[in-house]
C-alpha cells in the first residue's frame, strides 16, 4: 500500500479530525507540518498540493486531496471498516448534518485567517476575538446539542464513533482552549469525553503530535 502523508499542523482542528479517523481505521501515515503561525501554509511548494493554502491535505498514491469533510468521506470509502458512517441513509444523513454544523458553520468563522483578519483589519483585541469565538461556537453548539440529545448514545450519534465525533472532539478542544462556557452543552461534553477515552482518539490529540510545542 502507498504511504499516506498528512500535511497539517498540530493545533489545526481540521487536521485533528483526520488524525482521529486515520487512527480509528488503523491506517499508518506520515506527517508533514506547516506552521500556521509562520504562514508556512501559504508557501508556493505547499500550494502545489493545496491550492487554497490551508491545512490539512493528504498525499496518497500520487494524488492530493484537500478539505477535511471530503477527505473523511474518501477515507470511509477507501477503508470501509471499521465504519465511521452508519449504513442506513437516514442515520448517515444525521451524522453528516452534525459534521456540517461544525465543519461548515462553526469552524470557518473561527479559522485562524478570520481571527487574524479581525485583529489586523478591524483592530479587535484578544477579548473581542474571544467573544467572537464564543458567540459562533455557542450558536453552532446549541443546534448540535439538540441533535445529540435526540440521537446520541455513548457517542454523538448512537454507541459508536462516527464522523460527528471526529469533528466534535477537536471543536471541544478549541472551545476549551479559548475559554468558551460549555455548561449549556452537557450532551456534547459527555460525548466528547467518551470519545477521548479511546486510545486512538487520545493519540490524535494536539499535544501528542511530533510538531507540538
Amino acid at each position: 500500500m502507498s504511504q499516506l502523508v498528512l500535511h497539517g499542523y498540530w493545533r489545526s482542528s481540521a487536521s485533528y479530525r483526520l488524525r482521529i479517523a486515520l487512527n480509528f481505521k488503523g491506517i499508518a501515515y506520515g506527517q508533514v507540518t506547516h506552521d500556521l503561525r509562520k504562514g508556512e501554509q501559504r508557501e508556493t511548494s505547499f500550494q502545489h498540493i493545496a491550492p487554497h493554502g490551508l491545512v490539512p491535505a493528504i498525499e496518497y498514491d500520487g494524488r492530493h486531496y484537500i478539505e477535511s469533510p471530503a477527505i473523511l468521506e474518501w477515507i470511509e470509502a477507501q477503508w470501509p471498516e471499521p465504519r465511521l458512517l452508519p449504513r442506513q441513509p437516514q442515520d448517515a444523513v444525521i451524522v453528516r448534518s452534525m459534521m456540517a454544523l461544525i465543519a461548515c458553520d462553526i469552524h470557518p468563522l473561527n479559522n485562524l485567517r478570520v481571527l487574524d483578519s479581525l485583529r489586523r483589519d478591524l483592530g479587535a483585541d484578544d477579548a473581542q476575538v474571544a467573544q467572537w469565538i464564543a458567540r459562533w461556537t455557542a450558536a453552532g453548539f446549541t443546534a448540535l446539542e439538540t441533535l445529540v440529545s435526540r440521537h446520541g448514545g455513548r457517542f454523538a450519534f448512537g454507541d459508536s464513533l462516527t464522523f460527528a465525533d471526529c469533528c466534535l472532539v477537536p471543536q471541544l478542544y478549541n472551545a476549551e482552549r479559548f475559554g468558551v462556557d460549555l455548561s449549556l452543552f452537557p450532551h456534547l461534553v459527555a460525548a466528547g469525553e467518551m470519545a477521548r477515552t479511546m486510545p486512538v482518539v487520545a493519540a490524535a490529540a494536539p499535544s501528542c503530535q511530533p510538531d507540538a510545542d
